[in-house]
């Protein structure tokens, strides 16, 4: 079972839409208790990333999903969901994130050049750079969703990264825990690859 963590921040529809198109077995969930329990866990997240964290914390799912992925419970991290996964924010002000990933969130204006619209909306193709399981049908080039005004800072743990007017990274991934900047169940064929591939593992 895949269990989506509900904390208020994401927009599920699509996703659970998408999973169910595949025949993959999924729930919501709000509940700490279920989030222990679950085969698979998936973190979405849209707004802002403060915001986010603190009800991660205040709800104790932070706790939950940082426990879970102690264990090796494989976890997929989508957008906001993807930057929590990291050590810290830097969007307005300082924010602490789960810490499974090593690296911080910068504004994306900071890495790529001048004059680009900025939220980054659209389709980006993917500059895979290590085969982790997620794109293990997915080929180098492929096209995927964006919209985001925030972005990992280093590529030490980016698994692909995207041409925005500068190098930016578009997914990442360490041991059991997986980060897409992008959204999957908005990407077409691609992304319902790249979730069929997670929800297998």
């Amino acid at each position: 079972m895949t269990v989506i963590v509900d904390y208020g921040v994401g927009n599920l529809f699509s996703l659970c839409s998408s999973l169910s198109y595949i025949g993959a077995e999924s729930a919501v969930s709000s509940d700490p208790r279920v989030i222990r329990r679950a085969d698979r866990l998936i973190l979405p997240g849209v707004g802002a990333f403060g915001d986010a964290a603190e009800k991660l914390k205040m709800t104790g799912l932070g706790a939950a999903v940082k426990a879970a992925a102690g264990d090796g419970v494989p976890l997929l991290g989508i957008c906001l969901g993807m930057q929590l996964l990291l050590d810290m924010s830097h969007e307005y002000g300082e924010h602490e994130g789960l810490g499974l990933i090593k690296g911080e969130v910068v504004p994306l204006k900071s890495v790529i050049r001048p004059g680009l619209s900025i939220p980054h909306i659209g389709w980006n193709s993917l500059g895979i750079l290590k085969r982790d399981p997620l794109y293990k049908n997915v080929p180098d080039g492929a096209f995927v969703y964006f919209v985001h005004s925030y972005c990992a800072a280093s590529r030490d743990s980016a698994s692909a990264v995207t041409d925005y007017g500068g190098e930016v990274v578009a997914s990442v991934q360490s041991g059991s825990v997986y980060g897409c900047q992008f959204h999957p169940e908005k990407s077409g064929e691609t992304g319902l690859e790249i979730l069929r591939s997670f929800t297998e593992l």
